[in-house]
């Protein structure tokens, strides 16, 4: 009951809006799943574990960022999305399709501290970005995300085939992952896919990343 009466006070009702990322920069990614809930969530097991305390230094630092833009400047944010865009086309044709999803995947990515050109890399991996992607171990959407998390933060609504709510998820889970390993990206990759100790799925990742994102 102290759990659900949090969350409630934490997370607006309604719904996560595609078009509209801002509304919900301090909901998942910045109070449950990275500040609060998913850090305890991970260091012990998914079904049953809760939260006994609160990182109030993480919780304050990510209060910090939801509130900043994703872009330095409008120059940056139309080089940026220009460039992607083009090398996004041959997976999704429809331009303005393209530089929505674009727009939404730098923000999930710089909210959680992550480069967007490797959470492009690892969406070109996990689904080829196909939003309604499902795998045979039941992970959905672009960055196949398990839906046991939905239960596990008190969100068993979320519909993961929503693209702001799916790369908000995903991006939150990595970049706990890449702290937790203290950087090391080929861990924290690893540990995405659950394959830790392997390397085959990381090298997937940089082998995508550096055939079509890379940005130097």
């Amino acid at each position: 009951m102290i759990l659900q009466t949090f969350l409630k006070s934490v997370w607006p009702d309604n719904s996560v809006d595609n078009t509209d990322i801002s509304k919900t920069g301090s909901s998942l990614a910045g109070y449950l799943l990275k500040g609060i809930v998913l850090p305890a969530l991970l260091a012990s097991s998914f079904a049953t574990a809760q939260p006994k305390q609160i990182d109030l230094a993480l919780k304050e630092q990510l209060t910090d960022s939801v509130n900043a833009d994703s872009f330095i400047d409008r120059f940056a944010a139309e080089v940026w999305l220009v460039d992607m865009s083009g090398r996004l086309k041959s997976f999704i044709p429809n331009r303005e399709k393209r530089l929505r999803l674009l727009r939404l995947i730098h923000r999930e990515a710089i909210l959680a501290d992550l480069s967007p050109e490797m959470v492009l890399a690892l969406i070109q991996t996990e689904s080829s970005f196909n939003r309604f992607a499902i795998s045979s171990a039941g992970a959905q959407g672009l960055m196949q995300v398990m839906p046991f998390w939905k239960n596990v933060i008190g969100r068993p609504e979320d519909n993961l085939t929503d693209v702001a709510t799916n790369l908000r998820y995903g991006s939150t889970i990595l970049s706990y992952y890449l702290e937790k390993e203290k950087g090391n990206m080929t861990r924290a990759l690893a540990r995405y896919n659950g394959s830790l100790g392997k390397i085959w799925y990381p090298e997937r990742v940089y082998n995508n990343w550096d055939k079509n994102w890379r940005n130097e």
